[in-house]
């Protein structure tokens, strides 16, 4: 996530973003504390490992204080966050495989196959973590989305 459109975008909508950084899970407590303390709306999970590999810390966090969470992979809303948008994973390896792999096969050299960005991304929300905040998540946004945890 490109901090700098996230502020363009809060600042199109009038809102404000509190921007914070964490490199260890003592970090990420104290992190919260700032959340709670500034009584944050919400919170949207940076694309780092580093937090994909803490994403359960992350939600179990954002549930006990009530922030609505939202991450870029699937197995963000598995480990109890709300919604998750990024890029389908399943998606990236049927191109990996299908583009590739068989360009490779065809004897063409890895380093002169282009970077390829995704290009199917996918919405997942969970109704779970939605009603444990006190959210309804609207009728439409859930028809719109790639899966729906319930």
């Amino acid at each position: 996530i490109e901090t700098r459109d996230v502020e363009a975008a809060a600042r199109e909508l009038g809102r404000n973003i509190l921007s914070l950084n964490a490199s260890s899970p003592r970090e990420i407590d104290a992190a919260f504390a700032t959340i709670v303390q500034s009584r944050a709306g919400a919170l949207l999970v940076g694309n780092s490992i580093f937090f994909i590999n803490r994403r359960r810390q992350l939600a179990a966090l954002a549930a006990r204080h009530g922030v609505p969470a939202i991450g870029s992979i699937r197995e963000f809303v598995l480990a109890g966050g709300l919604m998750s948008y990024g890029a389908s994973d399943t998606d990236a390896y049927r191109r990996a495989g299908s583009h590739y792999v068989a360009s490779i096969l065809r004897g063409k050299k890895p380093g002169d196959l282009p970077v390829e960005m995704p290009t199917k991304y996918e919405l997942v929300i969970s109704v779970v973590a939605a009603k444990a905040l006190g959210l309804d998540v609207p009728a439409k946004l859930l028809a719109l989305a790639d899966e729906v945890i319930e």
